[in-house]
Parts: C-alpha cells; sequence; structure tokens
C-alpha cells in the first residue's frame, strides 16, 4: 500500500512511499506510471534517522 506525503495534499509535487520486503520503493505523485526507486532497508534507515 502507497502512503503520500502530507504535504502533498497542498498540489505540490511529492512522494509516495510503500514498505517493501527489502526496504522501501518511492515513487512519483505526479508520475506513478513512470516507476519507482528501491531503498533498500540499511539505506532507508539511515536516512530517516538522519532527517530526523
Amino acid at each position: 500500500m502507497w502512503h503520500t506525503s502530507s504535504h502533498s495534499n497542498d498540489g505540490g509535487h511529492c512522494v509516495e512511499i510503500r514498505e517493501a520486503s527489502n526496504g522501501a520503493d518511492v515513487r512519483d505523485t505526479v508520475n506513478r506510471d513512470v516507476g519507482h526507486l528501491t531503498f533498500p532497508r540499511r539505506e532507508w534507515t539511515a536516512l530517516l534517522r538522519s532527517i530526523h
């Protein structure tokens, strides 16, 4: 299940994220059909820790 950034409600260009078995998938809310990026769990966790 994809989760949309709360900032997407203002009509801006934001991202959607879903948990994947190997990490997290990220895609653009405007161009959903062009695919997504998959971040390995270790890198995704490091990114989240760095922004808190």
